[in-house]
């Protein structure tokens, strides 16, 4: 059994967003600055007051990606199979692990929600025994971790984490857990959701959403816009990726959780619940604050959760954080849910390995109560070692640390 403290490496990556089918395409626009928040044609919006969201493109793209089963499969478990493809891909591994010591560790908040709605629109209008029943299959949210482990045929344990917006970061420090203590030698971990009725209704009835793309910490932001897709990273024991000369695009060094013990769905003011992980993940990482370069925030753009975010950043990192740029991936792809740590970890990783900030789409001023380096350019950067941090309904924080392949123990405690 490997030693508590093995490194972990990132050797693959996977993404399905907004953007279209691939890591390149959102490596790509995370580095311009733009956003794939638009009207979106899924489902009538009309009833609501807002209309854009980040609607994965191209469906045929599905079939070309995932094969002709895709349309016997639910959109976030489409989304999950792309990804995990792509990642295991990327880290020279083969499409079948069954020979391998492996495991998944993924993320959902809605699962088949999409689909199970359409199950019940045919059932209202009295088409029960002619509908798609099959549909009904796709409700659980283990469904797209589970559609993984059949699709690479993984026999490890697969667990499914879905604790609101922290859902895809903690899946990714269950994976690390699991490769520390020997349980696996792959970690396949991430998440998928899609849009749907449920989500986007509920979030515009707690008046949460913006009319436009989401503007994290502007002063003019009014709310979240959603969005979906999956993200998976592959991470491996670094010693193991070194051995089979895997592509090592970062370091994953530690993972951190809290829960705020505040309300349903407001935030901790003070932020405490959410700088609890933070410093946890750097206790973990076993390095200081000031040793971090850049911070992916979980930057919503609701006013309250923003604020409570910043005074979070205020107290894990002090003056530091002057020094520190971030950005915010969500004004990019929309907020994913239980995907959501999972594809901005992914966004960390590429910032980490491109050393090249993404600038935060939207315009307008910072809000003045928000003290941040806002990035607003994609340039050229020294990013040795960068944070991710996400914030869930219910309390639920979680953040990891992440750093550059050649990283040494500077900046450790």
């Amino acid at each position: 059994m490997p030693p508590a403290r093995a490194e972990v490496a990132v050797t693959g990556l996977g993404v399905v967003s907004g953007w279209g089918w691939g890591v390149g395409k959102l490596d790509a626009a995370l580095a311009s600055g733009g956003t794939s928040i638009r009207p979106f044609v899924r489902f009538d919006h009309e009833r609501y007051p807002t209309h854009v969201a980040a609607e994965v493109p191209e469906r045929r793209a599905a079939s070309e990606s995932v094969g002709r089963e895709a349309s016997d499969l639910s959109f976030a478990d489409t989304f999950a199979i792309a990804a995990a493809r792509e990642a295991i891909a990327g880290a020279g591994l083969p499409g079948e692990l069954s020979n391998h010591d492996a495991g998944v560790f993924f993320a959902s908040c809605t699962g088949g929600g999409f689909e199970c709605e359409s199950f019940y629109e045919a059932w209202r209008g009295r088409n029960l025994w002619r509908g798609p029943r099959r549909l009904l299959a796709s409700h659980p949210v283990s469904r797209p971790g589970e559609a993984v482990a059949r699709d690479l045929r993984v026999t490890g344990p697969v667990e499914t984490v879905s604790s609101a917006c922290a859902s895809g970061t903690l899946a990714i420090g269950l994976a690390l857990d699991a490769l520390r203590t020997g349980t696996v030698d792959i970690a396949i971990a991430g998440g998928a959701d899609s849009l749907a009725h449920i989500t986007f209704g509920g979030f515009n009835v707690l008046q949460a959403m913006d009319e436009q793309p989401c503007r994290p910490f502007r002063a003019a932001r009014r709310g979240l816009s959603l969005g979906e897709g999956g993200a998976v990273l592959v991470l491996e024991r670094l010693s193991e990726a070194r051995r089979r000369r895997a592509p090592i695009f970062a370091r994953l060094e530690g993972a951190g959780a809290s829960g705020d013990a505040h309300h349903m769905t407001a935030p901790e003011p003070h932020g405490r619940g959410a700088a609890e992980a933070m410093a946890r993940a750097l206790r973990d990482a076993d390095c200081r604050p000031d040793s971090v370069d850049w911070i992916n925030t979980h930057g919503t753009g609701t006013v309250r959760n923003d604020l409570a975010e910043f005074h979070a950043l205020e107290v894990v990192f002090g003056a530091h954080l002057d020094a520190l740029h971030i950005s915010a991936t969500k004004g990019s792809v929309g907020h994913l849910l239980g995907a959501a740590g999972a594809i901005e970890a992914v966004a960390t990783v590429l910032a980490i390995r491109n050393q090249r900030l993404q600038p935060a789409p939207g315009g307008g001023g910072i809000d003045p109560a928000i003290r941040v380096r806002l990035a607003r350019e994609p340039v050229a950067a020294s990013i040795r070692r960068a944070l991710s941090l996400n914030m869930g309904f219910g309390g639920c924080n979680a953040a990891l640390v992440f750093s550059s392949p050649g990283l040494g123990s500077e900046g450790a405690t």
